[in-house]
């Protein structure tokens, strides 16, 4: 299985590879997301540490289950041979209707199939009022005209 744009990237290829990643996740589809990782893909997010498809199916469940209205945008920082590195922030809110948004980084490095085996996500979360949402369009694939987050100001 392969999943193209492949490496070594340039820079057209990084940043379709980072939107595709955004779409991929703006779908809130664990099983569909997964398909993107290796099967022993190596992740860390925040202080949590795992390895492999069924624990990235697990982790973005119980995710996803907690951060309802998720709308995520990235943004591709920087990129040499088969590695990409991307900012993002997300949007969402919890159970009791209070709104945050996220900021991170993510290290990726990815196997010659295009598939990614490593993943490293820093994030911060901001609390925010729902007046100082800047994510607004209907949940999945952020539209091409939407603002990204340099556009954001962020």
């Amino acid at each position: 299985m392969t999943r193209p744009p492949l490496p070594p990237f340039d820079e057209t290829a990084a940043v379709t590879k980072t939107r595709m990643a955004e779409d991929g996740w703006n779908s809130r589809d664990p099983e569909k997301v997964s398909l993107a990782y290796t099967p022993g893909c190596q992740w860390r997010n925040r202080a949590e540490i795992f390895q492999g498809r069924d624990r990235i199916v697990d982790f973005l469940t119980r995710k996803w289950a907690r951060e309802l209205d998720y709308r995520l945008i990235k943004e591709l920082w920087a990129f040499h041979g088969n590695r990409i590195a991307v900012r993002f922030a997300y949007e969402y809110r919890d159970d009791n209707g209070s709104w945050f948004r996220a900021y991170g980084n993510e290290n990726w490095e990815f196997a010659e199939n295009g598939l990614m085996r490593h993943r490293i996500a820093s994030i911060n979360d901001l609390p925010i009022t729902e007046q100082e949402r800047l994510f607004h369009w209907p949940l999945g694939r952020r539209p091409d005209d939407h603002p990204g987050l340099s556009a954001l100001g962020l």
